[in-house]
């Protein structure tokens, strides 16, 4: 996946936003979980609650250690009921396919790493539906967010999922690897790639524009293993009340005692940009560290996300960014920074 295409970072998060871009996320990792225990197995390596799931769902879950920190953010897709889809991040792929064979503990599941046999090409845009309706027999109107349907794409066959991370509407195909130039070429043509309110390639740039402007984790940056889903806001995919899974007593205490530092957004109010790891300061004393920050292309803010204690993360708290020696002011905001119209 290149930084970007040749119309520029700015061009395909905004066509994105107004109309259409295309993501080719093959590097992401998949594995499959097959077996009368496939459930209640993956279940105790998440955090989410995956009984919940019926067939044709996905749910948006991770991966924690028994300090309730996170291994990986990851998707779960319920084919049948012994039968999941683990979507995971490229680069933690082989640590959590470790992590997963590791807890194995003679459940009745057949586990296999099966990233090299998809390819996974996301149409993300409010034209998306639209776009890639005449490529398939697939009911696109009627796939609800979060939920796929089995069918082909230009033939091939595969499955069409509502999911995707830029904030927006729209879809993310999984089918064969070698199909993946095909599909690409095709969805193009018929996004009308060359027009102005075309779709447009976007790469690697744009997908973290996009995903910042909408308040989603980053994993390495806005969570990993320091820390924990109660301090990156992510208590929602944290369900203690499931019954046990891995890093549920350390959650429930740190639930039960508060959490000490928290991730919040923050608009800067004075020129400059707000860097990855740059410091955060309260006060003229560092307070915590920037995650992620950038330009916001549509909303036209520099913005980003930083951990900072409990005390300064109510919205409205100024701070101030170490840009490169020279003290900046910010404003922490509520996220998302971006919310689509329903």
């Amino acid at each position: 996946m290149p930084v970007q295409y040749p119309a520029g970072t700015i061009e395909e998060h905004l066509r994105t936003r107004k109309h259409a871009g295309l993501f080719d996320v093959s590097h992401m990792g998949e594995i499959d979980v097959r077996g009368s225990d496939a459930v209640a197995f993956v279940n105790r390596l998440t955090s989410n609650d995956v009984t919940k799931l019926v067939d044709g769902q996905a749910q948006y879950s991770a991966l924690t250690t028994p300090s309730g920190t996170v291994i990986d953010d990851l998707l779960v897709y319920r084919l049948s009921g012994d039968h999941l889809l683990l979507v995971v991040n490229a680069g933690t792929t082989e640590k959590d396919w470790e992590w997963i064979k590791s807890h194995h503990d003679g459940a009745s599941v057949e586990l296999r790493n099966a990233s090299a046999d998809y390819c996974q090409l996301a149409l993300q845009g409010p034209d998306a539906e639209s776009i890639l309706q005449p490529l398939t027999e697939v009911p696109l109107s009627e796939i609800k967010y979060y939920h796929f349907r089995p069918g082909t794409v230009d033939g091939v066959s595969g499955i069409v999922s509502r999911t995707g991370y830029t904030g927006e509407d729209g879809f993310e195909v999984y089918a064969p690897a070698d199909r993946a130039e095909q599909l690409w070429n095709k969805i193009l043509d018929a996004g009308n790639t060359s027009a102005p309110t075309g779709v447009l390639p976007c790469g690697l740039a744009a997908r973290n524009t996009l995903r910042l402007e909408a308040g989603m984790a980053l994993y390495g940056h806005e969570i990993d293993d320091t820390t924990t889903l109660l301090e990156a806001n992510l208590g929602w995919i944290c369900k203690l009340d499931k019954g046990d899974f891995i890093g549920r007593e350390a959650l429930a205490q740190q639930k039960e005692a508060g959490i000490k530092r928290r991730l919040v957004g923050f608009e800067v109010v004075e020129r400059g940009i707000a860097r990855d790891e740059q410091d955060v300061l309260v006060d003229d004393e560092k307070v915590g560290r920037v995650t992620s920050g950038s330009p916001a292309p549509f909303l036209k803010k520099n913005i980003g996300m930083a951990y900072v204690p409990v005390e300064y993360a109510s919205v409205g708290q100024p701070i101030k960014i170490d840009v490169r020696g020279k003290l900046v002011g910010a404003e922490i905001v509520k996220t998302p920074f971006y919310k689509r119209a329903k």
